[in-house]
């Protein structure tokens, strides 16, 4: 296990700036999760972090000694990358082996660390295997073991999962999680899939444009985001944001003009047209089981989204809502900042 601290980290390719100063503490033993879209630089921190890309200002340190200069094989981290790449002529057995032979390190520990890892993963039965006659998740776990035996300080994920099918994702994902649980040690999780970030995460890293927007727990981020972009991306569906315009005259909430109006889905509670703050025509159901995900467009066209419990609402029809105060955000339109 090890702690992460990165200063003021850049990269650039040529002229062209794609991290612009990255500080970040990781404690010892922390689940922490990097998201933003595509583009946004999550995956090239994590390679900078590796010693697969190179920095081009800033230090990365782990346990407190820096480490720009050093080799990848010389960090104490284990790297698990969105294709299994395995090799498909050997067992996974041989698969798991084959970076500790490459180091020289004595069979009867090759074997001691591959079993072990194999039973934290339980793919005991598997050993002897291809990998061709696995599922798409029991070569996933086979690339997990593949990282563990190598006892890193540091387990590096790079969208893990995306891969997979949406069952296996979850299992996949669950067992990751018991995996940290078991193991207790430090785990850096690149994903563009913000359920995936609040779920596994102890702490949340949302990057854009090369950039931390927040950086905090699951639930600090979904309750208190600091701008429009991390409102909008913690959370499914996203944060609906409203205009003064879209709020009723009389309402017990007002918007100031320069500021937007934020409400959860989820906070959104349908009520008589009186007693409403904002009302819209529904523009399309969806039916997901336990409960419908309604949208809508205000008379001014702002779009936004309800999430309510199961009922027959058709196309056109008109419906109003209020919310509980203390779940509204405030955020300046020009900024997007929180106010």
């Amino acid at each position: 296990m090890a702690s992460l601290t990165i200063r003021d980290v850049r990269k650039s390719y040529g002229s062209v700036q794609v991290m612009h100063g990255i500080d970040l503490d990781i404690e010892d033993g922390e689940f922490v999760v990097f998201v933003g879209p595509s583009g946004c630089g999550k995956s090239t921190l994590l390679r900078m972090i590796a010693g697969l890309e190179e920095i081009t200002s800033g230090t990365v340190a782990i346990d407190d000694e820096v480490v720009n200069e050093t080799a990848p094989s010389k960090r104490g981290v284990a790297m698990v990358f969105q294709t299994y790449a395995l090799y498909p002529h050997m067992s996974v057995y041989k698969n798991m082996a084959f970076g500790l032979k490459q180091i020289k390190t004595p069979e009867d520990e090759i074997d001691r660390r591959v079993k072990a890892a194999a039973e934290v993963l339980q793919i005991n039965d598997y050993l002897d295997r291809s990998p061709r006659n696995l599922s798409g998740g029991q070569r996933q776990r086979v690339a997990i073991g593949r990282a563990i035996v190598r006892d890193p300080k540091v387990f590096l994920f790079d969208e893990p999962l995306s891969n997979l099918d949406a069952a296996l994702r979850v299992q996949t994902r669950f067992e990751i999680s018991k995996l940290h649980e078991r193991l207790g040690s430090t785990m850096i999780y690149v994903t563009h899939d913000q359920v995936e970030a609040m779920t596994l995460a102890d702490k949340i890293v949302v990057l854009r444009d090369g950039r931390v927007e927040q950086v905090g727990s699951p639930t600090q981020l979904y309750d208190h985001p600091d701008n429009m972009f991390v409102a909008q991306f913690i959370g499914s569906p996203k944060m609906n944001f409203f205009a003064s315009q879209d709020i009723s005259a009389g309402s017990e909430v007002s918007v100031s003009n320069g500021q937007v109006l934020g409400i959860r889905p989820e906070h959104l509670i349908a009520v008589p047209e009186q007693d409403s703050w904002l009302s819209g025509s529904v523009d399309l159901v969806e039916n997901l089981g336990e409960y419908i995900l309604v949208h809508l467009t205000t008379d001014h066209g702002t779009g936004f989204v309800a999430k309510m419990d199961r009922a027959e609402i058709k196309n056109g029809t008109r419906l109003s809502f209020k919310a509980d105060t203390k779940m509204t955000h405030r955020f300046d339109e020009a900024s997007g900042a929180r106010v």
